[in-house]
């Protein structure tokens, strides 16, 4: 049988990075669980073996419940019926797969009926879930607001409703736009007030563009302060679908994720409970929701790239033009060789995110039950400023990359490619909402233009450089060059002393420290395996050029041509 873990051999490297040690100690509080949990690992070893077996079972479902049921899933889609979203045939059966063999709360902790798994390998099985169906993976996937109930609710919160998604397979959503709000979340209106006869907060109001709106448990971000327009002025909320007092007016119909429901939502006196402090909902609650959707549009993106470039390969293989299966055209495997080498930079660049994300959790977590040493504080406080800058990186490069392979893959296709036939006709449409939800590539260039700006970029690079070997000086000379070139092109951009300037270029800044950081992560995966080695060439030689065009073209760049863009006159544009 078909199975996405073991015809993915990176899945168990990534799981061997030295840092993946620290993180399950801390994880696992030296693993001192294994007197009270039956199934709590041992030692580091036992964790790990754990983590693959529980892995093996997704990799599994994946290949062959999920993605043989994603095409009748896409032609389906969700529908409303009596004021609930009715998911399409296929994909209850294939959350029902995954709630029967125990994945739903994988990272929570074992008192509230998860498995308590570090970020890694709920990432990884996110991103097979993505190669499966990438709508399916943003039902499955939002278990992540089970995470912020745990991080920032009350142990009450915690209690009621974390147990469920074990227990009872609940399903979560994050209810955060709304039809004037969109990527501007500081100008919601939903409104929270509360009501000292019932005791409870009561929300009021409209939002719209919500993934699996009519979820079990969603959290809501909700104006709280009366009078305000801001930030400071917004809450975050959990509305429990039992209440029954959400109105689903409307499901979106959509390019691609058809089999995802995108819902348009009608609060109308629904009680809902404060989650953490009232005024922290945007600035502090929803941010470290960002933080981990961010991380699950890299894996969602990631698996649909590997989804594309395996299609391709597959028809490029069987397919026969001019005498010869195309696979054997130089322009055929440079586009499926540059995929693949692609694939190998972002999956590199996911995990080490993911491996930053983690540790600064489990800091966190760590907290709840210990005061931290003094060289803790430190090594959290440096991750947590590793993954601040990572995250949107990864979001960015991962989304951007996904589209142009999936683009690609088609491309290989052809005219059949175009037809409902072959299933990269669905992969290129779901991957197209990547670049665009959770924040478009735009707004995680302006977000990832810090890790420029402070030199956090920089300093991480240094610091891989020094860990590369003297057998590949050759290809670290050539990264040595292209460090060169970003470190200067970032300070005559800086130096221009313009914030406009410096948004206006902060996609092929970011885009370029990406590349450097991706080609180093490849050079040392090499230095640890063998296969790695071509792909370290390649990928070096690829973005080599890519980053010297972003460099002409910003050294070439004056910021008097910003009033060139700024003056387009649409008039003579409409003529």
């Amino acid at each position: 049988m078909n199975n996405f873990f073991t015809d993915t051999p990176d899945f168990k490297f990534h799981l061997k990075d030295p840092i993946v040690k620290k993180i399950v100690k801390l994880k696992e509080q030296d693993f001192k669980e294994s007197e009270e949990f039956d199934f709590a690992p041992l030692n580091h070893e036992d964790a790990i073996d754990s983590y693959e077996k529980i892995l093996d079972i997704v990799g599994d479902i994946c290949a062959n419940t999920i993605a043989t049921n994603a095409e009748s899933v896409d032609l389906e889609g969700p529908h409303i019926e009596n004021n609930e979203v009715i998911y399409a045939k296929g994909t209850t059966e294939d959350y029902k797969a995954l709630y029967d063999a125990g994945l739903i709360g994988l990272s929570l902790p074992r008192k509230y009926g998860g498995l308590n798994f570090p970020l890694l390998p709920y990432v990884m099985a996110a991103e097979m879930v993505a190669r499966a169906d990438a709508g399916f993976a943003n039902i499955w996937g939002l278990q992540d607001c089970a995470e912020t109930i745990y991080e920032f609710g009350s142990e009450a919160q915690r209690e009621k409703y974390l147990p469920r998604f074990n227990r009872d397979g609940a399903t979560a959503a994050m209810v955060l736009t709304e039809p004037d709000a969109g990527s501007d979340l500081q100008a919601v209106k939903l409104k929270a007030v509360f009501n000292e006869e019932k005791n409870t907060w009561i929300l009021n109001g409209v939002k719209r563009f919500i993934t699996n709106g009519d979820a079990d448990i969603s959290l809501v971000l909700a104006r709280s302060e009366e009078g305000t327009s801001d930030a400071r002025g917004l809450s975050m909320f959990i509305y429990d679908r039992n209440d029954h007092a959400v109105e689903v007016r409307h499901l979106e119909k959509k390019l691609g994720i058809k089999g995802s429901p995108t819902c348009e939502l009608v609060f109308k006196d629904a009680p809902a409970e404060l989650v953490g402090k009232e005024r922290f909902g945007l600035i502090k609650y929803v941010m470290a929701l960002m933080n981990s959707a961010r991380l699950g549009v890299g894996a969602q993106s990631v698996g649909i790239a590997d989804a594309a470039y395996r299609e391709a390969l597959k028809y490029a293989e069987e397919r026969a033009q001019f005498g010869k299966v195309i696979v054997n055209f130089p322009a055929v495997y440079e586009m499926l060789t540059n995929m693949k080498v692609r694939i190998d930079a972002l999956r590199s660049l996911l995990y080490e995110t993911t491996r930053f994300v983690d540790i600064s959790k489990v800091y966190e977590d760590v907290m709840r039950s210990r005061k931290l040493e003094k060289e803790e504080r430190m090594e959290m406080k440096y991750y947590a400023k590793l993954s601040n800058v990572f995250t949107p990186l990864i979001k960015l490069t991962a989304s951007e990359t996904c589209n142009k392979i999936a683009y690609d893959s088609l491309q290989i296709h052809g005219g059949t490619g175009f037809m409902k036939d072959f299933p990269i006709e669905r992969i290129y449409r779901d991957a197209r909402i990547t670049s665009i939800y959770e924040g478009t590539s735009q707004l995680q260039a302006v977000a990832a233009i810090k890790g420029v700006t402070t030199g956090v970029f920089l300093e991480q690079i240094k610091k891989y450089d020094t860990e590369v070997s003297d057998k590949n000086c050759e290809i670290r000379t050539k990264l040595h060059k292209m460090t060169e070139e970003y470190e200067s092109i970032v300070q005559r951009v800086v130096a221009q002393e313009s914030n406009e300037l410096i948004d206006f270029h902060s996609t092929r800044l970011v885009e370029m420290a990406g590349n450097i950081i991706m080609g180093y992560l490849l050079v040392l995966n090499s230095q640890k395996e063998e296969k790695f080695v071509k792909t370290a060439k390649l990928y070096v030689n690829l973005v080599k050029s890519e980053n010297r065009e972003r460099f002409d073209y910003m050294a070439s760049f004056e910021i008097e041509n910003l009033e060139l863009y700024k003056d387009v006159d649409i008039e003579v544009l409409q003529h």
